[in-house]
């Protein structure tokens, strides 16, 4: 039993360092180009990364809400947003469309195969990661209206 729980408590406590740093995985472009997270999340700026699917409502608001103070954001903190489908072979095909009817003005990564969401220990989506520097310095799951409101402020706070 004591082996165990230190098995347990070691697997918990690698798991939560390994996720302070972004995970390299492997992701496609809309247009079908390969990139890797982290290549697509570097710089100096921070950057939000948000695991969503067409499916998810939720996932929806929140990338509506955030597409209508992003112009102000970047002007303001130089953030760039990566939305990550999690969206599998089956609907992934609705991505396209549904970002062209939405108009967001965001870099559309693609998961068919759910790296970003294990890798992230993300149960469900949406999962909102700030990064800073290939550092994960604040996540949140799901959404409520205003919870972008938080997001600026830790935005903010790390553009010093």
């Amino acid at each position: 039993m004591k082996k165990l729980l230190t098995l347990l408590l070691l697997s918990f406590s690698m798991q939560m360092f390994a996720q302070d740093e972004l995970p390299k995985i492997n992701l496609t472009t809309l247009e079908g180009e390969a990139i890797t997270l982290t290549d697509a999340a570097k710089s100096d700026d921070p950057v939000v990364i948000s695991l969503w699917a067409t499916w998810c409502v939720p996932c929806l608001k929140e990338l509506d809400a955030i597409s209508e103070v992003y112009e102000d954001w970047q002007d303001e903190t130089n953030v760039k947003v990566i939305a990550v489908s999690v969206d599998d072979s089956r609907t992934v095909k609705r991505v396209k469309p549904l970002i062209n009817g939405k108009g967001w003005d965001y870099t559309i990564l693609l998961d068919t195969n759910n790296d970003v969401k294990r890798a992230l220990g993300a149960a469900t989506v949406p999962l909102t990661v700030l990064v800073k520097n290939g550092k994960i310095v604040y996540r949140h799951s799901g959404y409520s209206p205003g919870a972008e409101n938080e997001l600026y402020a830790k935005i903010q706070e790390y553009s010093k």
